[in-house]
């Protein structure tokens, strides 16, 4: 981010400042005194991302997430951020479908496996969600995996599996 200017990058970092403050309207204020240009910089995307996310808006998160996607295809925070807010509209099927590719794109990132993991699970493909879960273990770390697998929701139906791990 260092690389917007001022008064962009101060007002970036505001916004950031006050969405970790959980002031979704001090940190709307702060994206809408960018410049332009700076909106499309893609670690503001990533902001305006986390803003519209907190605040539910998961019509507007995925807006963001696509344009990420198209400005940024090789970065995965943007495929990520599309398949989750899918997932939250409840579009888990399409969130599974998009998603996907992506763990071939990005074999190193582990929560492509994760979601993946959560998805297959949410839509009844526990075989395929054990696999997921394996393969973001081991980039992750079993423990750390089987920890939050059993505090995940989306995971319910493998907390038997998780116990066990």
């Amino acid at each position: 981010m260092d690389d917007l200017g001022f008064p962009d990058l101060h007002h970036a970092r505001a916004a950031e400042g006050w969405l970790e403050l959980g002031d979704a309207v001090e940190a709307e204020r702060e994206l809408q005194a960018l410049s332009e240009p700076a909106r499309n910089h893609p670690d503001v995307l990533e902001i305006c991302w986390r803003l519209r996310a907190f605040v539910g808006d998961w019509e507007g998160a995925l807006a963001v997430a696509q344009t990420m996607t198209q400005a940024l295809p090789d970065r995965a925070s943007g495929w990520i951020h599309q398949s989750y807010c899918l997932h939250e509209m409840k579009r888990t099927e399409e969130a599974w479908r998009l998603l996907r590719p992506a763990a071939e794109l990005f074999p190193e990132e582990s929560t492509i496996a994760y979601n993946l993991a959560c998805y297959a699970c949410q839509l009844g493909e526990l075989a395929a969600a054990q696999e997921w879960l394996q393969r973001a273990a081991g980039k992750k770390g079993r423990e750390m995996v089987r920890t939050m697998g059993l505090d995940d929701p989306d995971l319910i139906p493998l907390r038997a599996f998780l116990a066990d791990w």
